[in-house]
């Protein structure tokens, strides 16, 4: 049974027991924390806040790349019982401006190259902001004097702990799990973004759960290259990390291939969290060329030899990824069926889970050596799920999920919150898909982009567009109907056509050849009648999904 703690004191009682331990790093720099280091840092936050005039209660907004520094704010402002509203750095200076203003932010924490960028008098509700790097005031309203509190701000720290901030210092706020602790602006995929309310409730469930499931423990390694102003990255790569005194190492740079498998193999941490991107690149740019060779394919025919092959390949991919993880957690994004299917067969030990930002985000999750290929693992104990369909094993419908990791609703938008929350505590997800009597969920797209035959068959664009992204020459892609067709958009991988010299009035002829080898791996009535190729990337959410509604018409 998993007990629910109360979510601030999970962080008083982490800091004290695992005070000599190392907290922090920042990767490729020779920075490491202790916990009774950030513990003090927590603590001199909390002393400006008070300095400054911030209340349990109050909105701190905080936008920047991820950093040691980031890490600290969110934590002093959440243990402080403040509301803490992260923004993805990758939003653009407008739309951070209105999620500052909309949350009604009293301070902001931001990053020099973002605050550029930013106008001031713009600012409604905000009393200071102050550099996320370099903890300078850029900007305050008159009555604050933030500067002032700044450069005293030792003296009073040390005036208040005259024998040093000791462990027996470690007393934070007595907060109900009730209360607001969280705001979250989703990237989202139609209009603007939504301010997801998170309670201590709703993110003690997701880190207990994780403390239960001991996905990380006490001086254990954790390497976070996901966002973590997004609740995945957040959830599992700092805040239960942090509650069993982990050793959080923070990546700082985009995690391409190349730069996390070199991290992954310094760090050699106990547990990879990442999205599907991650391993689809990997097999496709390193393990399907190698297995799709012709000796290596004659070889993999015959029973014996293709064992001691994958064996061979799965011990190459765990010792890529550090070689000392329990497992990777796939989470995100839908993972490419194929890429899924063939780190199955290599008995690779990873497993997909499913959540979503207004649960904080986990709803399923499955251990690697219980999951099953095609699911996004069982409803999580303390969640209840359900499929609105006749048929819900068999038949897909909406998933929809209620209990304790479920928002309150959307800030300050209560005809958003109706859509999506029913009067029995039911969230609907907006994912199509169907369930097991054990709550194993299966997911087939998203009902939004779910499309309808001629004859009324439901087409799943996303599974058609998973076959088509592992055929040659193709980078990404997008299934849409057009004038009653099957059309995809492509995005040509300019890599492999370079590499094997395909000729541009080529290029055409080239398609037509993918498109008739996608037809055969399809149904009759999800078959594409043509290939279009579009010049850029597709425009995406900071999590890397495709922002389908920009080409849909």
């Amino acid at each position: 049974m998993i007990k629910i703690e109360n979510f601030i004191k999970i962080y008083e009682r982490s800091f004290i027991e695992n005070w000599d331990l190392p907290c922090l790093s920042e990767y490729g720099r020779d920075n490491t924390v202790t916990y009774a280091e950030f513990a003090r840092s927590v603590a001199m936050t909390h002393l400006l806040f008070e300095s400054i005039g911030v209340k349990p209660g109050d909105k701190v907004a905080l936008c920047g790349k991820d950093s040691a520094e980031w890490v600290k704010v969110y934590m002093a402002t959440v243990t402080y019982g403040a509301v803490i509203v992260p923004i993805l750095s990758e939003f653009n200076p407008r739309d951070v401006t209105h999620i500052v203003n909309h949350s009604g932010a009293t301070l902001l924490v931001v990053s020099d190259h973002i605050w550029e960028h930013m106008e001031p008098s713009a600012l409604l509700n905000v009393k200071g902001v102050m550099s996320l790097e370099s903890r300078q005031v850029l900007h305050e309203s008159p009555d604050v004097e933030m500067q002032r509190h700044i450069r005293l701000l030792k003296r009073r720290f040390n005036r208040r702990y005259p024998n040093g901030y000791t462990s027996h210092d470690v007393k934070y706020i007595d907060r109900d799990n009730s209360e607001l602790v969280e705001i979250n602006y989703t990237s989202g995929t139609t209009g603007f973004s939504k301010g997801v309310m998170l309670t201590g409730e709703n993110l003690a469930g997701n880190v207990c759960f994780g403390m239960y499931s001991e996905l990380h423990f006490r001086n254990s390694r954790a390497l976070a290259f996901l966002p973590l102003a997004h609740a995945y990255g957040c959830a599992f790569d700092m805040l239960t990390p942090l509650a069993v005194g982990s050793h959080i190492t923070l990546l700082g740079k985009i995690p391409s291939p190349r730069v996390l498998l070199k991290a992954l193999g310094e760090i050699k941490p106990n547990l990879v969290i990442c999205v599907p991107l991650i391993l689809e690149k990997i097999y496709k740019n390193q393990i399907l060329p190698m297995i799709s060779k012709g000796t290596m394919r004659w070889t993999l025919a015959v029973p014996f030899l293709d064992s001691l092959i994958y064996t061979k390949i799965r011990k190459k991919l765990i010792d890529a990824f550090g070689g000392e993880f329990e497992e990777v957690i796939v989470g995100g994004a839908p993972l490419n069926h194929e890429v899924e299917e063939f780190l199955h067969k290599i008995k690779f030990p990873f497993t997909v889970g499913y959540g979503m930002t207004e649960c904080g985000p986990l709803i399923s999750y499955t251990p690697w050596r219980e999951f099953i290929v095609g699911s996004s693992g069982k409803t999580l104990p303390i969640m209840e799920s359900k499929v609105e369909s006749d048929d819900p094993e068999h038949i897909p419908g909406e998933i929809c999920v209620r209990g304790t990791n479920v928002m309150r609703g959307y800030y300050n938008n209560p005809e958003a919150t109706e859509a999506v929350l029913d009067k029995d505590g039911w969230l609907h997800t907006g994912d199509m898909g169907t369930r097991s009597k054990d709550g194993t969920l299966f997911l087939r797209g998203r009902s939004k982009t779910m499309l309808l035959s001629a004859s009324g068959q439901n087409i799943y664009p996303e599974e058609i567009e998973a076959k088509l992204n592992n055929m040659p020459f193709v980078s990404e892609s997008l299934v849409v109907d057009r004038d009653g067709k099957l059309v995809a958009l492509v995005y040509p991988d300019y890599e492999a056509i370079d590499r094997i010299g395909v000729a541009a009035n080529d290029m055409d002829s080239a398609m037509e050849n993918v498109r008739k080898e996608l037809n055969k791996l399809v149904a009759p009535y999800e078959q594409i009648s043509k290939i279009i190729l579009v010049p850029n990337e597709f425009e995406k959410t900071p999590k890397r999904s495709i922002k389908r509604f920009l080409y849909t018409r």
